[in-house]
């Protein structure tokens, strides 16, 4: 049935979470930092992975890149639009809206939580990929195996933050559950590359949320997100030129 990935993903992150709350009842303070130095290194791991993938190619000459204009490209727009849009504070806004729905008002990291987890399961390769199968053709592998892996991180991000993450399945949901719907209606002018491109960017991202948490810096990753749309946009008028 289409639209199975994203029930399977959207439970694994619920049961995921509950079990993170349960554990982080029994830690002591000193762990936290410790977790979430390892979140945040498992995180940008995730990203270069993703974005390796997507920017390196085999030659006879060895290791090539291709791609990284395009990639700042897309970057350098999406930003400038989504500063402009002021994306971040919007994001930031549904969280506290979240919070004091959740009755959290004393959570200092909701917000921060919620966000950044919510752009670690939304926006990579599998997401979007995985969506995409399941909405084109039914298969929804990828998105079960996705949901074994944020299962794994969102049981670390609750039992390091609280709450907060728990509540990332809504854009779950609704990003994946949206891409799978879409998908037929999109397919015409859906390309191998475009689908690369895009996976490509979100790894990008991932790796700055990544960042965010290892740091502790504040890379606006949301005001980043139009990259996506820019990089689709280009994809499609490619592909029309062409």
């Amino acid at each position: 049935m289409i639209g199975t990935g994203t029930i399977i993903n959207s439970a694994a992150v619920v049961i995921g979470g509950l079990i993170g709350l349960k554990i982080k009842g029994g830690l002591k303070p000193r762990f936290h930092d410790t977790l979430m130095q390892a979140l945040g290194l498992s995180v940008i791991f995730i990203g270069i992975s993703g974005a390796m993938e997507g920017i390196l190619k085999i030659t006879n000459e060895g290791l090539s890149a291709k791609g990284t204009m395009g990639m700042v490209v897309a970057l350098v727009i999406g930003a400038l639009l989504g500063e402009w849009i002021n994306l971040e504070a919007q994001t930031e806004r549904f969280g506290e809206w979240l919070k004091k729905k959740a009755k959290s008002d004393h959570d200092s990291m909701f917000v921060e939580s919620f966000v950044s987890a919510s752009f670690t399961i939304c926006i990579g390769a599998m997401a979007i990929v995985g969506s995409l199968e399941d909405g084109l053709s039914g298969d929804a592998t990828m998105l079960i195996t996705k949901a074994m892996l944020d299962f794994v991180v969102i049981l670390i991000f609750s039992s390091t933050f609280g709450k907060g993450p728990i509540f990332s399945v809504i854009p779950l949901a609704f990003l994946q559950g949206g891409v799978t719907l879409i998908a037929k209606a999109i397919e015409p002018v859906l390309s191998t590359q475009t689908i690369s491109n895009i996976s490509f960017i979100g790894s990008t991202l991932i790796f700055c949320i990544g960042i965010n948490l290892m740091f502790q810096t504040k890379i606006k990753v949301a005001n980043l997100l139009p990259s996506l749309l820019i990089v689709f946009l280009y994809g499609i008028i490619h592909q029309m030129i062409h």
